[in-house]
């Protein structure tokens, strides 16, 4: 039958005692390409998916139900989700699947609300995910070619595949689950490798630990050149495109790799995301809307960037991108987006919906409300100790000694921050060069001499410094990591001093290197729990600040703006929240989800700022979100 008409009845009408059915009738639980009439059949029967994508990873546990029933009740049939890698395996052959990394549980969520999935195991995801999901601990081997059939690389490719994908095996559509399709890759065509025996190892692992039955796929933009790169014999070739396109047009370029089969767009972006000190992004409503009606009228099967999410808990960071030069992705995923950081439906959501109310039934029943909102105030913070006064908590093992410098890679630390300790070698009366080759401060520097604040260096901007001081003199660096590129040329993304840095062209030798664990101090109640230093005042530089907060006998989701404030992060009761950066912005605020708030007793805050805080510090609590420094979205009451 064709694909617009009905489908002829399936076995399952069958009384018991009937002959068999004809060869032609597919199983009970099928999911399957038809090539005839240019779409999927599911249990035989034409079938089109209208999906959004979701991060289960950058929403907190408590908020999954919230957030999968109101992708549900817009109407959509499936959802697309992302499993990062470096999100389950932190290091090599260390699992995690507890808590808010339970991806079976929110599977099964999935399942019981009556959702499709169409799943994007990677192994890269991109995502705008630190490395795009895949793991630091990679580049421990620096000579490693990533997302290649270089050995290492998929021997550790395979070894992940083997605990994730017999977890997948049980809830594929076929085996009587919801799992009706999984994306192999991802938009491997614009990395530079172009390696088919990559792919082709993909597809292997992918059979043998899957099955035969499972509808494999490659999401790729429309360039011929992506479309070349990214498909592969035996893996269903679907592309990617945005409200700006035309949808006809764009569906051509995926009818030269496949000429029959369903049309496809797997990532129809109805927003686009935000760079640190670049203006908040936004795609225009009507826009969105009369891009998805085209493509539905088309018959083609949609999947949308749905909800943006926040990054909880601590870790993996957003990512960055590489256009030219380094761009750290802020971390709020608003996207501006139809579902908001806070899991509000916008006016997008509902534009949307109506555009799918045209042409399937949509579910019956409200759409569930806005969560609610509180404004907790003014805080007061007060300092508790500069950074370089509690090396022995954050960095218990102590230091590492070095000649010249290593990356974080070399001293298998992933994320966040690396002290770097020398002495000045001489005598500096006259302001000397202390200075980095290009690109060699991954991703800003931090100048402490004698535990004084003296400036940044940054990867793209400012590489030198002028200083004076005394033969002996401490000179620290403290590295930041701003997040591991995840899309662009070369992913292999090192972070550090990558080079030496000298004054005035003579390099400096003589390292103590301290990786710091400052989230794992903080998950354990550290500095709450410590004795109070006697801190030296208001002094710039890095350094930690402290400060409780009681709710008003409930827990709802806030906004915290950090008045005064220059750059650095914050955590509530051990959770960390994220980077703020205002001056830099365009996200003035950081998203606190109430699920991490305590009721009845204090809550405890954390901020590590890098540069320097206002005189009397204090973070403010809104109901609302602040981007490009004005506010957005609808107030909520406060009462």
């Amino acid at each position: 039958g064709a694909c617009e008409g009905a489908a002829g009845l399936g076995g399952s009408l069958q009384p018991p005692s009937a002959a068999p059915l004809p060869q032609a009738s597919p199983p009970a639980r099928s999911f399957q390409l038809d090539y005839e009439e240019d779409c999927f059949r599911k249990d035989g029967a034409p079938f089109r998916y209208i999906s959004g994508s979701i991060h289960y990873t950058r929403v907190p546990r408590p908020a999954w139900r919230d957030r999968l029933l109101k992708m549900y009740m817009s109407g959509l049939s499936a959802v697309q989700v992302y499993v990062p890698w470096n999100y389950h395996e932190p290091l090599p052959g260390v699992y995690d699947f507890a808590g808010d990394r339970d991806v079976e549980a929110f599977l099964d969520l999935t399942a019981e609300l009556g959702l499709l999935v169409i799943l994007r195991p990677g192994p890269y995801i991109c995502a705008e995910w630190e490395m795009g999901g895949l793991p630091a601990w990679l580049l421990w081997k620096p000579d490693i070619v990533l997302r290649s059939s270089d050995p290492a690389y998929l021997a550790a490719v395979d070894s992940w595949l083997h605990v994730l994908l017999p977890k997948i095996k049980p809830r594929l559509y076929q085996h009587g689950g919801n799992i009706i399709s999984v994306q192999v890759e991802n938009e491997y065509g614009s990395y530079y490798a172009c390696d088919y025996g990559y792919l082709r190892h993909l597809l292997g692992s992918f059979r043998a630990l899957l099955g035969t039955e499972v509808l494999l796929f490659t999401t790729d933009g429309t360039r011929a050149q992506e479309l070349r790169c990214g498909t592969l014999q035996g893996l269903y070739a679907t592309i990617d495109f945005g409200p700006g396109s035309n949808a006809t047009e764009a569906f051509g370029a995926q009818r030269r790799v496949e000429p029959k089969g369903p049309l496809v767009n797997s990532e129809y972006y109805t927003g686009w995301l935000d760079y640190w000190g670049e203006a908040h992004a936004s795609t225009s409503l009507a826009q969105v809307a009369q891009g998805l009606e085209d493509m539905l009228q088309l018959g083609a099967s949609v999947n949308m960037q749905v909800s943006p999410f926040l990054q909880l808990p601590s870790l993996p960071r957003p990512g960055a991108d590489f256009k030219d030069q380094y761009k750290p992705v802020t971390t709020s995923y608003d996207y501006d987006a139809p579902l908001s950081e806070a899991g509000d439906p916008t006016e997008k959501l509902f534009a949307i919906r109506t555009v799918i109310s045209k042409f399937q039934p949509l579910p019956v029943g409200p759409m569930p409300p806005a969560t609610p909102k509180y404004a907790y105030g003014r805080v007061s913070l007060r300092k508790y100790a500069d950074l370089l006064d509690v090396l022995d908590v954050l960095c218990p093992s102590g230091p590492i000694q070095s000649q010249f410098p290593l990356t974080f890679e070399a001293i298998k630390q992933a994320h966040g921050f690396v002290v770097y300790r020398t002495r000045l070698p001489r005598d500096v009366l006259d302001p000397a060069m202390l200075g980095a080759p290009p690109h060699s401060v991954c991703d800003r520097g931090y100048v402490m001499l004698r535990q004084e604040y003296w400036g940044t260096l940054e990867r793209d901007g400012q590489t030198t410094l002028r200083v004076t001081g005394r033969a002996g003199d401490t000179l620290d660096v403290l590295l930041e990591n701003m997040g591991r590129m995840s899309f662009g040329a070369n992913i292999s993304d090192f972070k550090g001093l990558l080079g030496n840095l000298s004054l005035d062209s003579s390099p400096l030798s003589n390292w103590l290197i301290y990786p710091l664990a400052i989230d794992t101090a903080i998950e354990q109640g550290w500095p709450h729990a410590a004795l109070l230093k006697s801190s030296r005042g208001g002094r710039a530089g890095p350094a930690f600040y402290t400060g409780t907060f009681e709710t008003p006998g409930v827990a709802w989701d806030t906004f915290v703006k950090f008045p005064g404030w220059s750059k650095g992060q914050l955590w509530i009761n051990g959770f960390n929240l994220g980077r703020y950066w205002p001056c830099r912005g365009p996200q003035q605020t950081l998203f606190v989800p109430g699920s991490v708030l305590h009721v009845g007793r204090p809550n405890n805050i954390t901020v590590l700022e890098l540069e320097g805080a206002a005189p009397a510090p204090s973070l403010l609590f809104l109901d609302q979100p602040l981007f490009n420094s004005t506010l957005i979205g609808s107030t909520t009451a406060t009462e």
